[in-house]
């Protein structure tokens, strides 16, 4: 059996996967995995699901054509065929697939978002991550910077000979008194559960059993990093076990992960609030 090429109107075999002729995709090959989405109504549950932020901030717009710069989109034209494309930042549109096939048209853009969203949650954790080191560096409260904290350690021993003789005891009494950041692990704070590694702090919701980003996180080191009583640790929890989650380093502090496994888009949200940032994607490559 032939059938017909959306792109060029000649006649190829139904097994192709491509046009001999024009090079274009042919719609009778099922390129779509079975829990992807399918039609554009699947891809804006997806959309919902993941609690994306509004179609305006991500610039991803599904079941729209959009003329603005700047846009992704997919659609249904009045023909019948379906449109995945491209609005470039200088408003000039590439069409990424124009045919009948939907189940292909929706995998493309599927694709490039899940891309768009690895992106920007690697972005934001580069962003939150530099700005922790900035506030590192600087004095809280009137407390000692680490910085001033180990010149005082190196200098005291050579102040007097009696500090020589006692510089381990005031060396271990100054690294006791001003270093308290939390160890790893599990805390309990107004009513919520977190978790703690590499300098990150993590939130449990209960209502999708599923662990993200803190987003009070400056909240948490004001107040968790005096515990000294310890009154917010905790063994554990009652959900799902943060060192079950993608997020777990159980080698390191390192808290990286890796937003492209396709393990983890089946069980992750966007979680990074209002940081995503349109104006830093590639705007002016064709795809």
């Amino acid at each position: 059996m032939r059938v017909k090429c959306d792109y060029c109107g000649q006649m190829v075999d139904e097994g192709a996967k491509t046009c001999p002729n024009c090079g274009g995709p042919m719609p009778t090959v099922n390129r779509v995995a079975g829990d992807q989405p399918k039609t554009i109504e699947d891809l804006q549950k997806w959309y919902r699901d993941h609690n994306l932020p509004p179609e305006n901030i991500t610039r991803f717009f599904i079941g729209k054509d959009i003329k603005e710069p700047k846009a992704f989109g997919i659609y249904k034209n009045p023909s019948g065929d379906f449109v995945v494309y491209k609005n470039k930042s200088n408003g000039e549109r590439v069409v990424r697939y124009e045919g009948k096939d939907e189940g292909y048209a929706v995998n493309e853009l599927y694709q490039r978002l899940k891309a768009e969203v690895a992106d920007q949650k690697a972005n934001a954790a580069a962003r939150r991550s530099a700005g922790k080191s900035g506030r590192a560096n600087t004095k809280k409260d009137g407390k000692l910077s680490i910085s001033d904290i180990f010149m005082t350690i190196l200098i005291l021993p050579f102040t007097s000979p009696i500090f020589a003789t006692v510089y381990v005891f005031i060396a271990l009494g100054v690294v006791l008194l001003f270093d308290r950041s939390p160890a790893k692990g599990y805390y309990t704070y107004d009513g919520n559960d977190y978790y703690y590694q590499g300098s990150s702090w993590y939130s449990y919701d209960s209502d999708s059993d599923s662990w993200s980003y803190a987003s009070n996180s400056e909240e948490l080191d004001s107040v968790i990093n005096d515990d000294t009583d310890n009154d917010y640790r905790a063994d554990d929890h009652e959900g799902t076990a943060f060192e079950d989650t993608d997020w777990y380093d159980s080698g390191s502090s390192d808290d990286s992960s890796d937003w492209d496994s396709d393990s983890d888009w089946n069980s992750s949200s966007w979680d990074s609030g209002g940081s995503w940032d349109s104006g830093g994607s590639d705007w002016d490559s064709d795809w």
